[in-house]
């Protein structure tokens, strides 16, 4: 089998249609077509069938689709051995990572990717949901994402996921509210106040939706502002409360009071997401080691408070 046509196989299984396919590999819709044609040819199985206006893969396809998977693993473990030659990792490595994970941990993971001669990085911050992950990963090598942590894990059969860091979220609470001076703070006795929450879909509103099943008590959502600082400004302005991620506090308005939720875990995984195999390049393998190193000095952070909000 051809491995060019083996590559694009795997971008249309990625991306859904001929079109974006094409779009990926910088080719037209009618190559791209062409060069399904002819690894179905090459196996002597139908990989593709129509559904409605487009193709969709059948079994044969999805099965293919995996084993290729493998295939192109295998080229980049044989690159990664080539690059163990030389004294450095080189070459681009191409980085999606949400604005909030940017915050916290770009600025030291640029001044220690500054050490890596032949080493470029390019970063692209994108305000992404769990389920745009996958399409992510076909045009990104590693991809920074966030979930609740009471949800699904990312499908590992495609995907190699690497933890980063678990982050947990906090109510942050305007100066002078009647709990300001708890320690921590039940969930049920913030059944009538106003929430400040992110876009529906996102993993804090998640994490907030999953505490309102566990506990009975629905949150009132009065506004949905996907950046932090913007919510960090609203609620010290007295404009309602929200869940706010931990490890943030340091770079937000000081006059927040956050207080950890009383009985109940609620925290967001930050996790470092790729295509099987990605990570034996050694220039990707660099960047999640130095990645891994940034996300353990945050965590250790003054603004924890670790005699306050340690679990």
């Amino acid at each position: 089998m051809d491995v060019g046509r083996l590559r694009v196989l795997r971008e249309f299984a990625d991306r859904g249609s001929v079109t974006a396919a094409a779009r990926a590999l910088h080719l037209t819709p009618s190559a791209v077509s062409q060069q399904l044609r002819a690894l179905q040819a090459e196996v002597g199985l139908v990989l593709t069938e129509p559904a409605g206006r487009g193709l969709r893969l059948t079994d044969a396809g999805r099965a293919l689709v995996v084993r290729a998977d493998e295939v192109l693993a295998a080229l980049d473990r044989a690159e990664s051995e080539l690059d163990a030659f030389r004294s450095a990792p080189r070459g681009r490595v191409r980085v999606a990572i949400f604005p909030s994970a940017a915050l916290m941990l770009l600025p030291g993971l640029l001044h220690r990717i500054a050490g890596c001669e032949g080493l470029e990085v390019e970063i692209r911050d994108v305000d992404m949901t769990p389920a745009e992950v996958p399409e992510l990963v076909a045009d990104f090598d590693i991809v920074v994402t966030h979930r609740d942590e009471h949800a699904e894990p990312f499908p590992s059969a495609r995907l190699d996921v690497v933890h980063l860091l678990r982050e947990p979220l906090d109510v942050a609470l305007p100066p002078g509210h009647r709990l300001a001076r708890r320690r921590r703070v039940d969930l049920t006795e913030l059944a009538g106040e106003q929430w400040i929450s992110v876009d529906v879909g996102f993993p804090v509103d998640d994490v907030l939706r999953s505490l309102a099943v566990r506990t009975g008590v629905r949150p009132q959502v009065k506004q949905r502002i996907n950046d932090f600082r913007v919510i960090e400004a609203l609620v010290a302005a007295g404009h309602g409360i929200a869940l706010l991620p931990r490890y943030l506090a340091g770079l937000g308005p000081r006059r927040l009071v956050r207080r950890p939720l009383a009985g109940i875990r609620a925290a967001r995984h930050i996790e470092a997401v790729l295509r099987t195999g990605a990570g034996t390049r050694l220039a990707v393998a660099t960047v999640l080691d130095l990645l891994h190193a940034e996300a353990a000095a945050v965590t250790k952070q003054p603004w924890t408070s670790k005699a306050e909000f340690d679990r």
